[in-house]
């Protein structure tokens, strides 16, 4: 029998675990709805972070809940609004500049546009928008399950990050 482990100095605090969205009438609203739900989960994880914490990597390559969630602002905006990110790798770092405020409004800024162009595509199958000098752009519906993909896994980068640094889990 191996000794109890000891307690941490962090408060653990569990927040009530929502399931996944029901389905939608269709579609379109069935990945939105999946995709809303992953987008809340880590705007949620960034709220109420502490500072320097939320900006201070949690892991070797230097990822910060702050940096996360600059992030998948880009990648929103690249992917439905087609505006060019530039160097990739910066997006995960956050500015001096930058506060849990600013960065989670650019965020919810970007949702909401990129939600508008969402309900306008009549059509699944039709090319979502795309940065200028990139090529063919892919479907709707491929934008739309990559943005699942996308913000699932960082939304569990998040979960540990905020773990991390709170004891804080669950969605």
């Amino acid at each position: 029998m191996s000794a109890p482990r000891p307690r941490t100095q962090q408060t653990r605090t569990r927040a009530t675990d929502t399931g996944p969205p029901p389905t939608g009438a269709d579609e379109k609203a069935t990945l939105l709805g999946f995709l809303d739900y992953l987008r809340n989960a880590i705007a949620e994880k960034v709220a109420g972070a502490p500072e320097p914490q939320v900006r201070t990597g949690g892991v070797p390559s230097g990822t910060s809940l702050l940096g996360l969630l600059k992030h998948v602002t880009y990648v929103e905006r690249f992917y439905f609004l087609g505006e060019d990110a530039g160097d990739w790798r910066a997006t995960l770092r956050p500015s001096a500049q930058d506060t849990v405020d600013s960065v989670l409004a650019g965020y919810q800024d970007a949702v909401e546009r990129a939600n508008q162009v969402i309900e306008a595509c009549p059509d699944l199958a039709l090319p979502a928008p795309r940065a200028p000098r990139r090529g063919q752009a892919p479907s709707m519906r491929w934008v739309l399950v990559h943005m699942i993909e996308e913000t699932g896994r960082h939304a569990g980068h998040a979960d540990i990050l905020r773990e991390q640094i709170d004891g804080s889990t669950g969605r």
